[in-house]
């Protein structure tokens, strides 16, 4: 499975120099919990989380403001996403698969990757797509492959599918091997799906 199965597409973005109030505005108006912030051409410059944007509005102090700082500046409130916002996010490509996006997020303890295709923002996958994914059962990913092979042999059922701990096994026969790799491949496409057995024995009637 790769990333491009499952991230969420087209995306939500936020300017750099759009307010920290407009941002927040975004994220609860889409129900997500960070937003890739682009610069005025379009390029990805940063991401902002909630947590960016609550740092310098929550004080530790509740009582912090009724209380003066002779001879300072007032303490400084920044109004702009580019001040708050993470630059230099890490990114994936929709071709990487979903286990190794997994294992970079855990490692670095980020929640959401930006995806790139040559440089373009093309989508967004996070930990909470990874985990729905993950979840599906074996029956729901049995139909939807078979669903798809289905489709591929136009309406008939050539081959007879079964998944078991998200590893599909394909029973039929192929015309060749590049058929053998096109069932492969269309398998791999439905999210969840761990590994793909594409065995030529007869299936069971």
């Amino acid at each position: 499975m790769r990333a491009r199965d499952i991230m969420s597409s087209p995306v939500h973005t936020v300017l750099q120099t759009a307010s920290v109030e407009s941002a927040a505005q975004l994220m609860a108006a889409t129900a997500v919990t960070a937003l890739p912030v682009v610069a005025a051409t379009g390029g990805l410059v940063g991401m902002v989380s909630e947590s960016d944007l609550l740092w310098h509005r929550v004080p530790a102090d509740p009582t912090a403001h009724l209380r003066r700082y002779p001879d300072t500046d007032p303490v400084h409130r920044p109004g702009m996403v580019v001040e708050v916002m993470s630059p230099y996010p890490l990114t994936t490509t929709p071709e990487t698969d979903v286990a190794e996006v997994a294992e970079t997020m855990l490692d670095h303890d980020v929640r959401s990757m930006p995806v790139l295709q040559d440089g373009a923002l093309v989508g967004i996958i996070s930990r909470r797509d990874i985990l729905r994914a993950m979840v599906r059962s074996d029956d729901v990913l049995a139909r939807e492959v078979q669903h798809r092979l289905d489709e591929y042999s136009d309406g008939g059922r050539r081959w007879t599918v079964t998944v078991d701990q998200g590893v599909a096994t394909v029973l039929g026969e192929y015309v060749n091997e590049t058929e053998r790799a096109v069932v492969t491949v269309l398998a791999r496409t439905v999210p969840g799906v761990a590994a793909v057995q594409a065995d030529t024995r007869a299936a069971t009637p």
